[in-house]
């Protein structure tokens, strides 16, 4: 049984929860989620997690992602992309420089609001269920980052760039924000996620035309996993104790990366298996401290154990 991170292709029309159960069907398990929902009229990196690996998506939820993303300015739609109900149609007078420098405006922090069609949770009930009930709940803006955006294209009304941005950052609610600023409104016709972290497009891999033993093949073992966080080594005679919820203490540790207080730490054994991930108590540079008045404190507190046997 395969345990990791399989980093999947989404195309156009499926939902992410359709990808999930296509992965379900195909390698006969039910231990299968996403870190991060995509959108049906969207395509592009969905990371999954098989079996143990679904145990560590809140990590992959928290990083960065960089999309490809088309918008027709002048075009308001109910959901803010190609798919909704068009509200209303407007000419754009904007000058090319005039929406570059209103594209570029966005890129740091700003207030967000999220559309009213989206998968986002509003009393346990999505938000794009509440709005097919004529329910339309709008929520309060959110914080988001824009970090970088490149490749900007402009043919008229249609607009096309790159943009990285923070989790939980809505691409065509960015779009939308750009057209009230050019005061004409824009949608997004075409989005394409390329990037979730350290995984790309040109590695994911689309679930409805591959193999059972393709993807199999593909999930990223849990030992290559997470690879951002520190990682420490414990002596191999203190494995069983670990996988049956001991707390680390510093005579466990063999050899440690730098890590701060508070740190979520992945814990290995001497043969490379992981074995669990845990809070750091101490600093890492203070654990030499430790070591030398031979004081053998916990050092690390355990947050989740793997036990893939």
């Amino acid at each position: 049984m395969k345990h990791g991170i399989f980093v999947a292709y989404k195309p156009k029309g499926p939902t992410s929860h359709d990808v999930v159960d296509e992965v379900r069907k195909k390698l006969k398990t039910r231990k299968v989620g996403h870190g991060g929902t995509l959108d049906p009229f969207a395509c592009g990196v969905l990371v999954l997690g098989v079996n143990q690996g679904t145990r560590i998506l809140e990590f992959y939820k928290d990083l960065n992602k960089v999309y490809w993303v088309k918008m027709k300015l002048g075009l308001i739609t109910e959901t803010f992309d190609i798919t909704g109900e068009v509200v209303e149609e407007r000419e754009c007078n904007a000058t090319e420089e005039e929406i570059k420098e209103a594209i570029f405006s966005f890129v740091g922090e700003y207030d967000q609001v999220p559309p009213a069609y989206s998968a986002k949770k509003y009393r346990g009930e999505r938000l794009y269920k509440l709005a097919r009930e004529g329910k339309i709940i709008r929520l309060p803006p959110r914080r988001v980052k824009v970090f970088k955006i490149w490749d900007v294209v402009i043919e008229e009304e249609v607009v096309s760039f790159r943009v990285e941005v923070s989790p939980g950052t809505y691409v065509r609610s960015l779009c939308m924000d750009i057209g009230y600023k050019l005061e004409c409104g824009a949608t997004a016709v075409e989005l394409v996620r390329e990037r979730v972290g350290p995984y790309t497009l040109e590695e994911s891999l689309n679930v409805f035309e591959a193999a059972p033993e393709e993807i199999e093949k593909r999930v990223i073992p849990m030992e290559r996993c997470l690879e951002w966080l520190p990682r420490v080594v414990i002596y191999q005679d203190f494995a069983k104790k670990i996988l049956s919820g001991s707390q680390v203490f510093l005579e466990m540790l063999k050899e440690w990366g730098e890590f701060k207080k508070e740190d979520t730490v992945r814990v290995f054994d001497e043969v490379g298996n992981l074995l669990a991930l845990a809070e750091a108590e101490r600093n890492s540079s203070f654990l030499y401290t430790l070591k030398r008045q031979r004081r053998n404190e916990r050092v690390l507190k355990l947050k989740k154990v793997f036990n893939m046997g």
